[in-house]
């Protein structure tokens, strides 16, 4: 079975059970996604090939760290067992293929914007993905949805309101979001407990701050600077696991000498260029949660609009240059950080 999410392929090997994992291979792809839009006009070379290798190093460096993940190995064609499957660093090419254990991912009833989580769990038992983001924040920049829902009093700072620059946090914020939800939604730690079913919210917290120390040492080595990110975990019989992919630049937001380097940039390219789709994709938003719709983009009366070859070209580097800095390894024919982040900041 093959399935596809906005940019990788997901192709199952063999499916899990109630009582065993399966194994399944994540295929990426040079495509790329914004604003939650999907598939966009254009993709990225070598992208794919990027998030495969800075996702294979993070869950390698974990590994070593002792923190559990379902992650088997890049798939190369020329080395490797018979099914090919390596370490990263046995890899001759950038890889696309990642093997994975599998868990179990049961249908999430609805209606309308309310969602079925006990007939999700009811289905899933003791091995399944855990419907949920664990979101971990190491700075608050101008324009985070932190500002917007929360105040400083909420997290123990000393302001009495947002300050206008980014606030580097001396202890990370943890938070929770969910996964599945057509517009994801962050939740109360209560709520989050409820919809974890029996993964306990302090162990996916706890997991969560390990993987975030771990991304953040490896990044400032690199010279970069670590300012967020996710993880997605699976329950199998009382033991949680990192899932999907971890510390890369689409997951996580990075940036080198205060730029970004990661999907942001991207991102904040389509707020100065395409406003206007950017602020009808917000408005769809609202107006499907106001009529009690999961499928905003139904409502959405504009598209995005491709890329001029300058900025695809920019954007290739950017990723490039990005991973060979941070796996410490030229895996990719490309300029350096710095030549990288220098050419984006003239677009």
């Amino acid at each position: 079975m093959v399935a596809v999410t906005s940019v990788k392929e997901f192709q199952v090997e063999a499916e899990p059970t109630a009582d065993s994992l399966g194994r399944a291979t994540f295929v990426f792809t040079d495509d790329y996604s914004v604003f939650d839009w999907g598939k966009m006009p254009d993709e990225i070379p070598d992208k794919g090939a990027s998030l495969c290798s800075m996702g294979a190093f993070n869950f390698e460096l974990l590994e070593e760290e002792g923190v559990p993940t379902h992650y088997r190995g890049v798939v190369s064609e020329t080395r490797g067992s018979g099914d090919g499957e390596v370490l990263l660093s046995d890899a001759e090419e950038p890889p696309t293929e990642m093997a994975i254990d599998l868990t179990q991912v049961p249908d999430l009833p609805r209606s309308g914007r309310d969602y079925d989580y006990e007939a999700y769990h009811d289905a899933a038992g003791d091995n399944y993905l855990v419907p949920l983001e664990v979101v971990f924040r190491n700075s608050v920049p101008p324009g985070s949805s932190l500002r917007r829902r929360t105040d400083p009093a909420d997290h123990g700072l000393d302001f009495p309101e947002w300050p206008e620059g980014v606030v580097q946090l001396e202890e990370p914020i943890v938070e929770f979001s969910t996964k599945y939800e057509e517009g994801d939604r962050y939740l109360s730690r209560e709520e989050a407990d409820y919809i974890a079913g029996k993964a306990d919210v302090a162990d996916l917290e706890s997991l969560a701050r390990e993987v975030n120390r771990v991304v953040t040492e490896r990044a400032a080595e690199a010279d970069l600077v670590h300012e967020d990110g996710k993880i997605e975990c699976l329950y199998f019989h009382g033991e949680l696991r990192v899932a999907d992919v971890v510390g890369t630049f689409d997951e996580n937001r990075f940036s080198f000498h205060g730029q970004q380097v990661s999907k942001e940039f991207l991102r904040q390219y389509h707020k100065r260029t395409q406003s206007e789709w950017v602020e009808a994709v917000a408005d769809a938003k609202e107006e499907a949660k106001a009529r009690h719709r999961a499928d905003w983009k139904a409502l959405c009366d504009r598209k995005p609009e491709p890329l001029p070859d300058e900025v695809v070209s920019a954007a290739r580097d950017l990723y490039a240059a990005g991973t060979n800095a941070y796996v410490d390894r030229d895996l990719f024919d490309a300029l350096s950080l710095e030549e990288a982040v220098a050419a984006v900041r003239e677009l």
